[in-house]
């Protein structure tokens, strides 16, 4: 598979940007002989703008959201994205002077108030909405909207134009869809989640900002319309797009706000204890709970670290598999000491792990290289990990003649004598759990000489 260039994200012209007239013809063209219907696009929608908001402003410092919603699909969005905010864990409220008489609408709002998201008037706000909401979502007009805004909306962009952390769907509300803020209204939004593609005013925005949402769009779009998209990662539902902003990096921080860590509640045995934890984040959909930072000192104390995957723990230790030639192991071979890190973002959780290394039986080694995927014990074949190489057609040519030569999936592939795993028997190991305000509890297992027993102590964070 061709790799996907990254340009995509950060270079506008690599981008396309559709006019009005290219904005209907796709949607009337996936409502049409691809089977889309409003509500499944409105969904779609919805969601992106959600997952975009949660991309940028955490629910633990921007709870509290605004939505003002205008009576077409740019409002629909609006509705959506707001049940997708409160399940998030925001507190979203909604504005919605002008309602659609349709039972899509009628369905949404029914959604929102069994929820108890709060419909609130447009009178009732306060003259500065930064005083009562940390984000507004401007959600009132999008793509096919022409002409001025009528009232009440008129005033809400008002209020807007005054209004930090704004987030508008699609098109920022007045704007023109081709040549944006046509009429000095001052709308300047900090975020704009565009949807299916940027629309041509998209090109003026200015804000740090700027998603793509709408994971929905079909080959035979991107087709038909000559559409350049970039890739979602992952599982994604939205992507960023244009240069991304300035990062003041000292001024970034986590509030930990959550689990507490109590020497009532860890329990005696920190394998154990490790189980319970390393089982929350697999239950909590982290990517690779199992990555781990190993650290380790050559024979003069100089540490290097990587991440490395942990592929079994039990009371004997911790185990990970790797080159036997590489410079981990031979810095182990002449140190056998080193530490492990795991870190749990979502769960502001670490564990640390110090102890002493050695390597895995023959058979323990065996048995794990022969359950990896084909691919991979060829690749362990190919790697003399760490050395130095011209090219990358190094690594594919050996692989290529490598597959040519196992191309019977009969024959086993043996494992190489420089391959194999690693143990760290833990002397000690720390369970670091995030609190408010930095203070943080971290409880230490230390292994008693010559026993099986552990002290627990308490650190000072």
């Amino acid at each position: 598979m061709a790799a996907v260039s990254v340009q995509h994200l950060h270079d506008p012209d690599s981008i396309s940007y559709l006019s009005q007239s290219s904005a209907i013809g796709i949607d009337e063209h996936l409502m049409g002989p691809l089977g889309f219907s409003v509500d499944q696009l409105m969904e779609l929608a919805g969601l992106s703008v959600a997952s975009a908001i949660a991309e940028v402003y955490s629910s633990l410092d921007h709870a509290r959201v605004l939505l003002l919603c205008g009576p077409g699909n740019n409002g629909g969005d609006g509705l959506v994205a707001a049940r997708h905010l409160q399940h998030f864990g925001y507190k979203p409220s909604i504005v919605y002077p002008k309602r659609t008489d349709k039972p899509l609408y009628h369905g949404l709002v029914t959604q929102l108030e069994s929820l108890s998201v709060p419909f609130l008037s447009h009178e009732d706000l306060p003259s500065e909405l930064s005083s009562g909401y940390d984000i507004v979502v401007d959600a009132m007009f999008g793509f096919s909207f022409k002409g001025k805004n009528a009232p009440p909306f008129d005033k809400l962009v008002q209020l807007l134009t005054r209004t930090p952390n704004v987030v508008s769907v699609d098109v920022p509300s007045g704007w023109h869809v081709e040549e944006g803020d046509v009429n000095g209204l001052g709308l300047n939004p900090d975020m704009l989640v565009s949807l299916t593609a940027p629309k041509l005013c998209a090109k003026m925005f200015k804000g740090p900002h700027h998603f793509l949402g709408g994971r929905f769009v079909p080959p035979a779009v991107v087709n038909k319309f000559n559409l350049k998209l970039p890739p979602y990662p992952g599982t994604s539902q939205c992507v960023r797009i244009g240069r991304t902003p300035h990062v003041d990096v000292a001024a970034l921080r986590e509030n930990y706000v959550g689990s507490v860590l109590l020497e009532n509640q860890v329990n005696s045995d920190p394998i154990q204890q490790f189980k319970e934890w390393f089982e929350d984040a697999v239950a909590a959909g982290l990517p690779e709970p199992n990555a781990m930072t190993l650290a380790t000192a050559d024979a003069e104390g100089r540490p290097s670290a990587r991440m490395v995957l942990l592929k079994g723990y039990d009371a004997r230790g911790f185990v990970w598999y790797t080159n036997y030639d590489s410079r981990k192991a031979n810095e182990l071979n002449s140190n056998p000491n080193a530490s492990l890190v795991f870190f749990w973002d979502r769960l502001h959780r670490q564990v640390r792990v110090e102890g002493d290394v050695s390597p895995v039986s023959r058979e323990e080694s065996d048995d794990y290289f022969h359950s990896r995927p084909r691919e991979s014990q060829i690749g362990a074949l190919v790697s003399s990990q760490s050395a130095v190489i011209s090219g990358r057609h190094i690594l594919d040519e050996s692989y290529e003649q490598l597959v040519a030569k196992y191309a019977d999936r009969s024959l086993a592939i043996p494992r190489p004598e420089h391959w194999g795993g690693f143990r760290l028997a833990p002397r000690a190991i720390e369970f670091w759990q995030g609190r408010e305000s930095r203070l943080h509890d971290r409880i230490r297992f230390t292994r008693l000489a010559n026993s099986s027993e552990w002290k627990i102590e308490r650190l000072s964070p």
